[in-house]
Parts: C-alpha cells; sequence; structure tokens
C-alpha cells in the first residue's frame, strides 16, 4: 500500500508499535521496524506474505488459533469497524509474545475497504518486569541463562510468601514445572539447543505470568512459579494457560520446528508448609503429571 510521503513512512517505521498494512486479501503491504522488533521478522521475511500463512500464529489466553477464525482483521475489512484484542503471537525464537492488537480499515476516496491496518503493542508486564529485573540485577539473584530469578531469590519469595500467609492470611499457590523429554533434547542435539529450549520456555512462561506474581528457575530444565492471591480454581487456571503457551511454542531446530512442553504440580499454600514441604509437594505432584503422560497439570493440597 503505497505511502502518499516518504516523510509519513519514515515516521510510522520509528514507532515503537508494531504497524502492518494488509490488503483486502490480506497480502502483508508494509512491515515496520517496531514490528520488526516485536516479533524479531524482519520486512523481507514478512512483506508479500499472507497474514494468515501463520508466521506470527496469533492465539488467545485459551490457545485458540485466531488466524483463520477470529482473525480481527479480516473481521475489519468485511465490515469497516476498529477492533481491540489482546492476544500472543509467535516470536522468531520460538516464545510466546503478548500484544495488544489494534485493527483499523484503510479505505480509498470514496470510502471503500480496500485493507487494513494492525498496530500491536507489547503487552508485557513492562514495569514491574523492568524493576524487578532491576532489582535482581543488583543483588545478583538473576538467573545468566533465562533471566528469571534464580534459585536464591525463589526461596526468599517462597518464605515471604509463606510469612504473609501465617500473619495476615494472604493465600498463594506454587506451580512446580518441568521440561518434558529435556535430557533427550540435550542428548540429540547438544546443551546449545538445550539452553535454547529453556530460553524459550522461560520467556513464555514469564510473558504469561501476572505482573505480581514470579517466576524463577528451580535449576536444571525445572521452574518455579509463586503466584498470589489464587484458590484452587484460579490456580488451575493460570497452570493450564502456562501449559497451553508453552506447548504452543516452537523450537527451532535444523530447518524443523519442534514442540515443547512441560508438565506441572500445582498446591497452593498451607500455614503449616515450610518452604522445604510446599515446594516438596508440588514436585510430586508436577511427577504425577509426568506419570500421567506428560504435557498436562496436577493440582492437590496438603491434607
Amino acid at each position: 500500500m503505497p505511502f502518499e510521503s516518504e516523510l509519513y513512512k519514515s515516521l510510522i517505521d520509528n514507532f515503537a508499535d508494531g504497524v502492518y498494512f494488509v490488503d483486502r486479501e490480506r497480502t502483508i503491504t508494509y512491515w515496520n521496524r517496531g514490528a520488526e522488533r516485536i516479533s524479531g521478522f524482519t520486512a523481507e521475511e514478512t512483506v508479500g506474505s499472507k497474514c494468515f500463512d501463520e508466521l506470527l500464529m496469533h492465539i488467545d489466553g485459551a490457545g485458540t488459533r485466531l488466524c483463520h477464525a477470529g482473525c480481527p482483521l479480516a473481521a475489519t475489512i468485511e465490515d469497516g469497524e476498529p477492533r481491540e484484542i489482546e492476544v500472543f503471537l509467535h516470536h522468531k525464537q520460538g516464545h510466546r509474545v503478548p500484544v495488544l492488537v489494534r485493527a483499523a480499515p484503510i479505505r480509498d476516496q470514496v470510502g471503500t475497504v480496500i485493507g487494513a491496518l494492525e498496530v500491536f503493542s507489547d503487552n508485557s508486564p513492562k514495569m514491574a518486569a523492568l524493576q524487578r529485573a532491576h532489582d535482581l540485577e543488583k543483588i545478583a539473584f538473576l538467573d545468566p541463562l533465562t533471566g528469571l530469578a534464580n534459585r536464591t531469590f525463589t526461596e526468599i519469595t517462597l518464605r515471604a510468601r509463606l510469612e504473609e500467609l501465617v500473619r495476615y492470611g494472604w493465600s498463594f499457590g506454587v506451580l512446580f514445572i518441568d521440561v518434558d523429554h529435556f535430557k533427550e533434547i540435550n542428548d540429540r542435539h547438544g546443551h546449545p539447543v538445550g539452553d535454547q529450549a529453556l530460553s524459550i520456555v522461560a520467556n513464555t512462561l514469564k510473558a504469561a505470568a501476572r505482573s505480581f506474581d514470579l517466576v524463577g528457575r528451580w535449576g536444571g530444565e525445572e521452574f518455579v512459579a509463586v503466584l498470589v492471591n489464587v484458590g484452587d480454581r484460579k490456580l488451575d487456571a493460570i497452570a493450564e494457560r502456562f501449559l497451553t503457551l508453552v506447548g504452543s511454542s516452537r523450537l527451532p531446530i535444523d530447518g524443523t520446528h519442534t514442540r515443547v512442553t512441560v508438565s506441572i504440580g500445582a498446591t497452593l499454600a498451607d500455614p503449616r508448609d515450610t518452604v522445604q514441604e510446599l515446594v516438596a509437594r508440588a514436585d510430586a505432584l508436577m511427577y504425577e503429571s509426568k506419570q500421567a503422560g506428560r504435557n498436562r497439570v496436577t493440582v492437590g493440597n496438603r491434607d
């Protein structure tokens, strides 16, 4: 879709948000630098392709694929109405990125819809994440590979949440998350690919977490999430959200994309728990998920 002025193109190219245009056949005709930064895909890789080729593979929080059913651009082209929706796009490196999508029609001089534009903004809990990362870096509690909190900081957080539970009755839950078939990935493809798989899982978990929760790397291929102000239903819902979003991520290996999944154990904290007892219970529930076939959540609480 041509620009009337190179000035407009220069301005849009330098937007922090992602911007792209499609024609009525949903062929991408323009892709700005913000879109490159947020998605990892360059203009050379996207312009000329169809948005429903599933390069970005938009899904909602429930894992529903939107490119062929529920695409906001397609609906806007059809009825000429603007739309706004929160989705997760597929980053070139394999992980999921939460974005706020806004679609608007493009009309010709007589008002006929000739295409649409989409503006998408990184919808990560940025301010909380940046502050947390800054604090962690200052006290050396950041895991260098994944950028998550390391085990020491996660244990400190668990101890603080338990104290709040005992003193104020503030509920919280714990997810113990283990990457499925990780040894096989390492043995077959080498440690650099294994590290890439861990980074994909970590980035997806970080994006899927609420800004006030904590996801930390416990060790190896194991992660622990500390979720505040949850009951059984919310705990299960967040665990299933993590499971779905990680399961929709892809690990690029030798020109192909391999699915990465996790097994999760979920439990609510009890005032009688120690940190060790709480994590051990979530770990045991995770192993139940492994024994039941992997890529699933098992929820249980202290008797």
